[in-house]
């Protein structure tokens, strides 16, 4: 092998690195897109969700690889095939809605994206994302 074409061949490895590197880093799941975890945020909170490796559709939806999100308020994610409970609590977003608007008194609140299938079955721990907050 010339020197040449052994400087192309490391650099082709090495590329071939980054894209798996970068590819490793989209894992699968939910995210907050709002608020950051450790934000200081006003009431009503705007929250934003994301998925990636499911889809979004309204609740009733049987379709696998499909579901809706849910807000859990001061409480972690639940186990996979638990109902999501349906009280103040526990928001559903059952339309397929990705943002709302939601009242908290001041103070710190843990926040709860949980993902679940159409039947409100959470999708469990990988399918959910925590932050904390302080509302002033």
């Amino acid at each position: 092998m010339t020197p040449s074409t052994s400087r192309r061949w490391l650099a082709a490895a090495a590329c071939v690195g980054l894209f798996a590197a970068a590819g490793a880093a989209r894992a699968d799941g939910v995210s907050f897109v709002e608020p950051k975890d450790g934000a200081t945020v006003s009431s009503p909170v705007h929250v934003k969700f994301a998925v990636d490796g499911m889809t979004v559709a309204p609740a009733g939806t049987t379709t696998p690889g499909t579901g809706h999100h849910h807000l859990l308020i001061d409480s972690g994610p639940l186990p996979k095939g638990e109902v999501v409970p349906a009280n103040d609590k526990s928001l559903h977003y059952g339309k397929g809605q990705t943002e709302a608007d939601v009242p908290l008194p001041p103070g710190d609140h843990t926040l709860t994206a949980q993902f679940a299938d159409g039947a409100h079955r959470s999708d469990g721990p990988d399918w959910a994302q925590t932050v904390t907050v302080h509302v002033k």
